[in-house]
């Protein structure tokens, strides 16, 4: 019998002190659409002389060479050299000139980016503007804020 009123009263206290801990949890993020990006990222193409083109999904393409090899599947490794900015600042907060230290399967890639790399072939180089919602959303990575639309230059250097 006191075994069980012991085991009552610590599932009370636990029950009741463990209302506390839901205040600490961020509430969810919810990510902008594409569409209401838009205008930033026209007016970012165009402040750098880019004629891009739209993607039914949002995003912003421009194929600088359309490449001549393996154009990429999901499932395939790729090996790219790229930069990438941030539109908002234009600031370069990731790039590799190095291709031998990337080899990503597409499909493990940000949404953008397994969407424009199929539009070119290998040796191909591609300029994108993807929407933050096709990039890390609202939560962000790293040094990249919540609703970042970003700005990449790759150079599809392999396919395998």
């Amino acid at each position: 019998m006191r075994n069980n009123f012991a085991i009552i009263i610590f599932s009370a206290f636990v029950f009741i002190f463990s209302g506390c801990l839901k205040g600490s949890n961020p509430a969810p993020c919810t990510n902008k659409t594409p569409q209401s990006e838009a205008a930033a990222i026209e007016a970012y193409a165009t402040a750098k002389g880019y004629s891009m083109s739209a993607h039914s999904s949002g995003l912003y393409y421009q194929i600088v060479d359309p490449g001549a090899g393996a154009v990429p599947l999901p499932t395939s490794k790729v090996f790219v050299t790229y930069v990438g900015r941030l539109i908002s600042s234009d600031a370069v907060f990731d790039q590799q000139n190095n291709s031998t230290l990337t080899g990503w399967v597409l499909e493990t890639l940000i949404p953008g980016w397994q969407l424009g790399l199929p539009l070119i072939a290998e040796g191909g180089t591609i300029r994108l503007i993807v929407p933050s919602a096709l990039a890390y959303g609202c939560s962000g990575r790293a040094v990249i804020p919540g609703d970042a639309a970003l700005f990449f230059e790759i150079e599809l250097v392999d396919v395998q």
